[in-house]
């Protein structure tokens, strides 16, 4: 009788911002992997930060993952700072330099006896991933960003319940605008990608939207806003993307990448447009950040099925050694494609595309 090949170590990590959806990845993931090749699947925690120093890691059994498809974040926890191709090292004198670790998360990556990686990110994670199954770590990734900012995908798991989020705020902001006669700015994530403005503010019923993909001009939104005045509606809402910007003007950034350790921080169009609107027409202003709401609570159903097809077809992608490989939604079918289809740019809206035209034709200023 021959030997038995011995079962294959999976690991798997998530990185970046929280996302609804990831721990149903987490979930298909290991139960794919248990039940139907008995092969079996450590977790790293925090991203690749896990894989600093000494590493962290926990088993996954059937056990670990029970209930935990419709719980939001990560139980893996995660990390936006824990790139080891240009990791923050501190010195004795407080300093911070940025070094290249990836060989120490390589060493300890083998040290844990794994045959290859799932890693769950968006583009900073993917890029990562890239990058170190070019230094021969066999991984596969598996897209993830609220932003549906991703190429090669046609959406990520997380968007549809961030764009939920989104609606069901404005649906309660507009009575409140209303009640007071008030113009309601709401500001939503996205970075540079306009998806959940866009969305969220046709199905919300928005009257002005404003994407990074469309320069905005405060004439023109001043003008929509005259004119709903003019037709008897004593309220507005408007609803900008953190990464809109004016014409000729830059994006409102919190922190830039150099003071947050690589990461730019957005944040402040609302407060901006807020203000300029109020001076301008002489009208009650309220600003309103949504901020990480967003990433919060359980996921929709769409989230919790996409995820778990994401998890299956990434563990198919290992078993058949097709790494350096990235799970994509094409159509109705679930794909796999070069991760570098996914990183390579932005998927961002068309500024006359369908969806902005349909915005248009309801009457929604888009700020041009």
């Amino acid at each position: 009788m021959g030997l038995s090949r011995p079962p294959k170590t999976l690991a798997i990590l998530t990185g970046g911002g929280d996302c609804p959806g990831l721990n149903a990845v987490i979930r298909a993931v290991v139960r794919s992997a248990v039940l139907q090749r008995n092969w079996r699947v450590i977790g790293i925690e925090d991203g690749f930060d896990g894989l600093v120093g000494t590493p962290r890691w926990r088993e996954l059994d059937l056990e670990a993952v029970r209930g935990i498809l419709p719980r939001g974040g990560t139980i893996l926890g995660t990390s936006n700072r824990g790139n080891p191709l240009a990791y923050p090292l501190r010195s004795a004198d407080g300093s911070v330099t940025l070094a290249d670790v990836s060989a120490e998360v390589i060493s300890n990556f083998r040290g844990l006896g794994a045959d290859a990686l799932i890693a769950v990110g968006g583009d900073g994670t993917l890029k990562i991933a890239r990058r170190l199954q070019d230094l021969g770590m066999p991984m596969v990734g598996v897209p993830k960003t609220i932003d549906n900012d991703l190429c090669g995908t046609d959406v990520t798991f997380g968007y549809h319940t961030a764009v939920e989020v989104v609606t069901e705020a404005l649906d309660r902001l507009h009575t409140t605008a209303e009640s007071h006669h008030r113009v309601l700015v709401v500001e939503v994530m996205g970075r540079d990608a306009g998806w959940i403005a866009l969305e969220a503010g046709i199905a919300g019923s928005a009257d002005v939207i404003l994407i990074p993909e469309i320069p905005f001009d405060f004439d023109a939104i001043c003008a929509t806003l005259q004119a709903r005045r003019a037709r008897g509606s004593r309220f507005s809402i408007i609803v900008a993307a953190e990464g809109a910007h004016p014409v000729g003007g830059g994006k409102t950034v919190q922190a830039t990448a150099a003071e947050n350790l690589g990461v730019e921080r957005l944040g402040g169009v609302g407060a901006l447009v807020s203000r300029e609107i109020a001076a301008r027409l002489e009208v009650e202003t309220r600003a309103v950040v949504l901020g990480h709401v967003q990433r919060g609570g359980s996921p929709v159903p769409f989230d919790r099925i996409l995820g778990s097809r994401f998890g299956v077809r990434a563990v198919e992608l290992v078993e058949a050694g097709r790494y350096g490989r990235m799970v994509a939604l094409r159509g109705r079918e679930v794909v796999d494609v070069e991760i570098g289809l996914a990183v390579g740019a932005l998927n961002r809206v068309e500024a006359d595309g369908e969806l902005v035209r349909t915005a248009e034709a309801l009457g929604i200023g888009l700020g041009r």
